[in-house]
């Protein structure tokens, strides 16, 4: 939380939820005889008629290829991308556009940091991430590690679902072989909120690179690269009331312009002979071909909705909707939750089990209920795993979640429950 946030009442973060909610034209159907009550916006996003008018705007009236075509469709196309990432660039405190990347979502932002960060390292050399990481933030990371021959190692975390610093401290696992250190700033799991500033000091000390998979802090929390001490920061578009397609790659512009390419294309070179090629300047070589053109309006869109409502805002409602589901869950007994169990430096997922009852069996009565959740290992199988489960039930909430959708919720686990023969 930062100190704006703290010193500042709740009445002053608050804001009309149901006029938020009136945005989002999905929010209105039904699911059957019930209203969608949509609890699982850390998969996806649901997107306000702000963003949707953009998309559309733009592929009846501008539609074009940027940089190539020199004609006035084409110049509207460049304009929409470009005014995208110059608003992306202020929306996360980037000091120039030139630093924000696009690519097609944050998984390929994360293949393209583990890629380019990837070519000096060898044998003896280290990379280091976290037990409790997405899919996204692990493999690419053994990729690079079985072609380099670099070792992978991880934080662990506590029992609280907390990255183990002190252990991490005690036993040596930042030190002057590591050359990479790639955490997540919110766990799409147990919802916490990571350190990461204090973990980049760590590998700044040894010389590493820090890397932040912000795909969950960026939507939730009012983001600074420079408080986060990130040297990269990936996320995506559809998570944060903007269009799939699109993910983003902020890195230091010094960084970035002593990376190689990633992929080979068009617009990502300087100058091609059959002899060899020379590359542009970044972000354009690590863009190569046409680019989601569209879809950059569209999380221009989406930056200034977010802006007009307010992140803090919107942090301060995750917090408060969080705290008032935690308390509600708690009470169906034997329900676990996975993660820390208070609201405070939390995220807004939640991530549970009930005995007897799978995960899949759990989404699929609360969706006949009209209630939307996920279950699975939510592409973190280590991390469930580490925590001694093969599955969790995860509802995961947005700016426009509502106490009554909470309600819901707490009433659809414990129906579901009796179903299978248990006494919630």
């Amino acid at each position: 939380m930062t100190t704006t946030q703290q010193s500042r009442t709740p009445a002053d973060l608050a804001f009309d939820v149901e006029a938020v909610r009136a945005q989002f034209p999905i929010l209105a159907r039904t699911v059957g005889e019930h209203p969608l009550r949509y609890l699982d916006s850390a998969n996806t996003s649901q997107k306000p008629q702000q963003v949707i008018d953009a998309i559309t705007e733009h592929y009846a009236r501008h539609n074009a290829n940027v940089a190539r075509a020199m004609h006035l469709l084409g110049a509207e196309a460049t304009e929409a991308y470009e005014g995208g990432r110059s608003k992306v660039a202020d929306f996360v405190g980037a000091t120039r556009p030139e630093e924000v990347v696009f690519t097609k979502n944050a998984s390929e932002a994360l293949n393209l940091a583990a890629h380019t960060l990837g070519a000096g390292l060898g044998e003896g050399d280290e990379v280091v991430v976290s037990v409790a990481e997405h899919h996204s933030n692990i493999v690419p990371w053994q990729f690079l590690c079985e072609r380099t021959g670099a070792t992978l190692r991880w934080f662990d975390i506590t029992e609280e679902g907390r990255l183990d610093l002190e252990a991490a401290v005690r036993d040596g696992l930042v030190n002057e072989r590591t050359k990479i250190v790639s955490i997540a700033w919110v766990s799409n799991v147990l919802g916490t909120v990571h350190p990461v500033a204090e973990v980049a000091a760590m590998a700044h000390a040894v010389g590493a690179v820090m890397v932040v998979d912000g795909c969950q802090g960026v939507p939730q929390l009012p983001t600074r690269v420079a408080d986060l001490g990130a040297d990269l920061l990936a996320f995506t578009g559809h998570k944060m009331v903007g269009p799939t397609g699109i993910g983003v790659l902020w890195g230091r512009y010094d960084l970035l312009a002593s990376l190689p390419p990633f992929l080979g294309g068009g617009e990502m070179i300087e100058i091609v002979r059959m002899t060899g090629s020379t590359f542009a300047p970044p972000p354009a070589r690590f863009e190569a071909g046409t680019p989601p053109i569209a879809q950059g309006a569209g999380l221009g869109a989406a930056v200034d909705w977010l802006t007009g409502l307010g992140m803090e805002k919107v942090a301060a409602h995750e917090q408060a909707i969080t705290a008032y589901a935690l308390e509600g869950l708690q009470t169906i007994r034997g329900l676990r939750v996975l993660g820390p169990t208070e609201a405070v430096d939390r995220g807004g997922a939640i991530s549970f089990t009930v005995p007897d009852v799978h995960p899949h069996d759990m989404s699929q009565l609360l969706d006949s209920q009209g209630i939307a959740v996920r279950g699975g290992h939510h592409c973190a199988r280590p991390l469930h795993e580490r925590l001694g489960v093969q599955s969790s039930t995860r509802a995961s909430f947005y700016l426009y979640t509502t106490e009554a959708e909470v309600d819901a919720l707490v009433e659809g686990v414990a129906r579901t429950i009796t179903f299978f023969g248990g006494t919630p």
